[in-house]
């Protein structure tokens, strides 16, 4: 076997590695195998949980449990398909990242740490072995992209008015929706509105 077929190998067994790690960790919040408390720790005070319990009891939490979970699953799946396994690598990026972060800031396991960060360098790997489909669908993407007219510099300094105005817009349907359902409070709680905004403004100048 030569060297260039025996790298591929390499890649091939790490997009395995990962798409399995992947694959377990995604599944194991699925079926209920990870995230969660005992009810014994459920009755103590938040103080005696600790960083690690506390987040176990905060992620069983739905669907941020589910969502991880199905992305996790999905990133591994992509890893596993030849066509798709670039946009797998990309996916399980972040994810990785995140676990990793989270490990740091609550788990504290130091094995975990080395672990992970082997696996985003495996994941890097992926990436650069197929650097030339990466360049190419970067151009893809990237080249030649602009908005379809020209716009005039009052256009654009206006964009801060716009955007608060799409703001609203956007709140208009909760707002109609509590209007219907509660009309008194929805009427008390715009009556409110201005004095409110000119809090804001005498904070803001004074």
């Amino acid at each position: 076997m030569n060297k260039q077929k025996l790298w591929d190998y390499f890649i091939l067994c790490a997009r395995f590695l990962i798409a399995w790690t992947l694959l377990g960790y995604g599944w194991s919040k699925l079926s209920e195998g990870q995230f969660g408390i005992s009810a014994e720790d459920m009755s103590k005070p938040v103080h005696d949980l600790g960083l690690f319990k506390l987040s176990w009891y905060l992620f069983d939490q739905e669907p941020f449990k589910s969502f991880v979970g199905i992305s996790q699953i999905m990133a591994g799946l992509l890893l596993l398909y030849n066509r798709t396994l670039i946009l797998g690598a990309l996916l399980s990026i972040p994810i990785l990242i995140n676990i990793l972060i989270i490990d740091i800031t609550y788990i504290k396991m130091p094995g975990f740490y080395w672990r992970l960060s082997f696996y985003l360098i495996l994941d890097i790997l992926i990436l650069w072995h197929y650097k030339e489909q990466m360049f190419d669908a970067l151009k893809s993407i990237t080249a030649g992209l602009t908005t379809k007219f020209k716009y005039s510099v009052w256009a654009y300094l206006a964009l801060p008015i716009m955007a608060i105005i799409l703001e609203i817009i956007g709140f208009l349907p909760k707002l109609i929706t509590e209007f219907i359902l509660n009309p008194t409070e929805t009427i008390h709680a715009l009556s409110q509105m201005p004095r409110l905004l000119l809090d804001v403004i005498h904070r803001f100048f004074d």
